[in-house]
C-alpha cells in the first residue's frame, strides 16, 4: 500500500528540512578581528581628551538669585568656571566637541569672571546674551537636543528681560528741575556732532587697523533701534554702495564696500516725555569685504567711542565680540536691522 505524496512532492517519510547557514572560521575571525580593533580604537579614544578646567569662581555676576538661578541652569556649563558634564558629554568624539564649545564659550562671556566689570557692563554682555536668547541661537540648538532642559521658558526670558529694563512704574514719573540744563548741554553736544567734520579730530584707527570714516555724516540714513536695557538711540546710516544694493534689493548677501555706521546716543526725555538725543554715546562699522575681511565673516568691524572717538578694545580680537553677537542673524550676512527701503 503505498503513502499519499503530500503537496509540494516530498513524502511524508521524507519531510522537507531547512538549510543551515554556515560561515567559514577564516570569516568568522576576520569578523571577530574587525569588531576588536573597533573596539580598541574606540577605547583609545577615550584618553584623547581636550582640557576642561574648572579655575577658582574669581568675580561671578552681580544679579538677584533668581536671576542667577536662570543663568546656573542654562549657561553655566559653557559660560563659566564650573562646568559639568553629564555622562553622554564625557564620551569621544562628542567630549572634543564639548571642550572645543567650553573653551570658546568662555573667552566670549564668563559668568565667573564678569563680576570685576561695572556693573552697566555687565548688564549690557547680558543683554547680548538674552538677545541671542531671544533670536534661538542660545544655548547652541545643538546642546539643546541633548540637554532639553537648558532651554528658557517664556517666563523665565521675561524675568531676564524685566532684570536688563524694570516695567515702568505706574506712578508719574518726576521730572527733575535740573532737566532742561541737562537738554541745553546734550543739543550743544549734538550741535558739535553735527558741526564736527568742520575741524575733524585726529581719530586713531582700530586696533585691527580699520581707519575712522570721517564722512560717514554724510552716509544715508538707512533704519534706526534702541537698546531698552541701557536707554540709548541708535541711528543706522549706509555709504553709497549701501544705498544702491538696497534699491536692488542685493542685500543678503550685501556687495563688497556697503558700509554701515551705527550711532549711539543716550536717550533724554524732556519735561513733556519727548526723547531728545542725550550725550553722544559711539559710532561703531560694519563694512563689507568678503576676501579682505574673511577671517571675521566677510566684515570688517570697527567702534570709537566718546566725543574723543577713542577706539574700542584692548586689541584686534575685539572682533570676535561682533562677530558673536551678530551670529544669530549670519543667515541675514549678520545684519541685524532690515533697511527702511528694501527688503530681504
Amino acid at each position: 500500500m503505498r503513502l499519499i505524496e503530500p503537496l509540494y512532492g516530498h513524502s511524508l517519510e521524507e519531510p522537507k528540512r531547512g538549510k543551515t547557514l554556515t560561515v567559514a572560521p577564516q570569516t568568522r575571525f576576520r569578523l571577530a578581528l574587525g569588531t576588536g580593533v573597533l573596539f580598541l580604537g574606540f577605547v583609545c579614544l577615550q584618553f584623547v581628551r581636550p582640557p576642561i578646567t574648572n579655575p577658582p569662581v574669581t568675580a561671578e555676576i552681580q544679579a538677584p538669585p533668581e536671576v542667577k538661578a536662570i543663568l546656573r541652569n542654562s549657561c553655566y556649563n559653557c559660560h563659566s568656571n564650573e562646568t559639568k558634564l553629564a555622562w553622554f558629554d564625557q564620551i569621544a568624539p562628542a567630549y572634543w566637541m564639548v571642550a572645543k564649545d567650553v573653551n570658546t564659550a568662555r573667552t566670549h562671556l564668563n559668568f565667573s569672571e564678569i563680576g570685576k566689570l561695572p556693573a552697566a557692563q555687565q548688564k549690557g554682555m547680558l543683554f547680548e546674551a538674552v538677545n541671542q536668547i531671544q533670536m534661538g541661537a542660545m544655548p547652541l540648538p545643538s546642546y539643546r537636543k541633548v540637554h532639553p532642559g537648558a532651554a528658557l521658558t517664556p517666563e523665565q526670558l521675561a524675568l531676564l528681560r524685566n532684570y536688563l529694563a524694570p516695567a515702568a512704574s505706574a506712578a508719574p514719573a518726576k521730572v527733575d528741575i535740573a532737566a532742561p540744563m541737562a537738554n541745553k548741554d546734550a543739543d550743544e553736544q549734538y550741535a558739535k556732532w553735527i558741526t564736527a567734520s568742520d575741524a575733524p579730530l585726529q581719530v586713531k584707527p582700530e586696533l585691527n587697523g580699520i581707519a575712522f570714516f570721517a564722512d560717514y555724516k554724510n552716509w544715508k540714513a538707512i533704519s534706526s533701534t534702541d537698546r531698552f536695557d541701557n536707554h540709548t538711540m541708535r541711528q543706522i546710516l549706509g555709504n553709497d554702495i549701501a544705498v544702491k544694493a538696497i534699491a536692488e534689493n542685493h542685500i543678503n548677501p550685501w556687495p563688497d564696500g556697503a558700509a554701515f555706521a551705527k550711532v549711539a546716543w543716550a536717550q533724554e526725555p524732556d519735561a513733556q516725555g519727548a526723547i531728545h538725543t542725550g550725550a553722544f554715546k559711539q559710532v561703531e562699522f560694519m563694512v563689507k569685504d568678503r576676501h579682505k575681511y574673511a577671517s571675521t565673516a566677510g566684515w570688517g568691524w570697527a567702534r570709537w567711542v566718546g566725543m574723543d572717538l577713542k577706539p574700542y578694545g584692548k586689541n584686534a580680537n575685539f572682533a570676535n565680540e561682533c562677530i558673536g553677537c551678530h551670529n544669530p542673524v549670519r543667515q541675514n550676512d549678520y545684519v541685524y536691522t532690515t533697511p527702511i527701503q528694501g527688503g530681504q
